[in-house]
């Protein structure tokens, strides 16, 4: 009677561990490369020449620019950004600021362009955009009113003031370290929640109705607003467009 041939025994449990430890590896040492090679130039916007001095004693690194729109559509084209944008007729993307943006489109472009450029950037605060905006923001006008109770109507009659129209990036003034256009028609969100702010708090942003915008003048905008012309402005005037503007905690390769 012949024997049954004998079954080959493998020792499933060593090779499951050694590839276990070589997956791990491979994922650990691929981190390590896109660490070591740092940033994406071809994803670093263009910063302003000189950092901005910050209230704790640190440095801010600040676009020289709002997001522009061809910037933004190279996050549309990737399939992160929800929202096409179109430059007026006649002009390119390049030369005109992304307007039209509400918090949770800007939220889309920050988490794309972090991933892409392998660097960290996000919204000013509500006091760092005012401290780098404070030498080109024009002077405020005289109140029409003296009565404190019509400070509010003094203020709104004095507001809103500025241009519709969209002008080309770098059309209006730039600070000392480089940054243009903080004084222009694009107001730029911050990432300060306007919720209970007069209480001192800070409220997550996950869950934050209303944001401080940038602009020559204060104003609040509710998150899902893109045009606050037709969508309303929580407090203050409605600026004529929204937009964005990244900053750094960290210096950034020669652009």
């Amino acid at each position: 009677m012949s024997k049954a041939p004998a079954k080959l025994i493998f020792p499933i449990r060593p090779i499951v561990a050694g590839l276990s430890v070589m997956v791990s590896a491979s994922v650990i040492f691929g981190a390590a490369s896109i660490f070591l090679r740092g940033p994406d130039a071809d994803y670093i916007p263009q910063m302003a020449l000189i950092p901005v001095a910050s209230s704790s004693g640190g440095e801010l690194f600040v676009q020289a620019r709002e997001v522009t729109i061809s910037e933004w559509n190279r996050c549309h084209a990737s399939g992160d950004c929800t929202l096409q944008l179109r430059p007026p007729v006649g002009h390119t993307g390049a030369d005109y600021p992304a307007t039209g943006l509400n918090w949770v489109d800007v939220n889309e472009y920050l988490t794309w362009i972090n991933k892409k450029s392998r660097h960290t950037f996000r919204l000013p605060t509500s006091g760092e955009w005012t401290a780098m905006a404070a030498s080109v923001m024009p002077k405020k006008p005289d109140p029409i009113f003296t009565d404190p109770e019509l400070t509010w109507a003094s203020t709104y009659l004095t507001e809103g003031l500025v241009s519709r129209k969209l002008e080309p990036s770098g059309s209006y003034s730039q600070t000392v370290e480089g940054i243009g256009d903080l004084d222009g028609n694009v107001w730029e969100w911050t990432r300060d929640c306007y919720a209970g702010a007069s209480e001192g708090q800070r409220l997550d942003p996950n869950v934050c109705p209303a944001f401080f915008v940038g602009g020559e003048h204060e104003a609040v905008i509710p998150f899902l607003v893109r045009d606050p012309a037709r969508g309303g402005c929580a407090v203050g005037a409605p600026p004529p467009h929204l937009g964005m503007r990244l900053v750094s905690d960290s210096p950034l390769p020669a652009h």
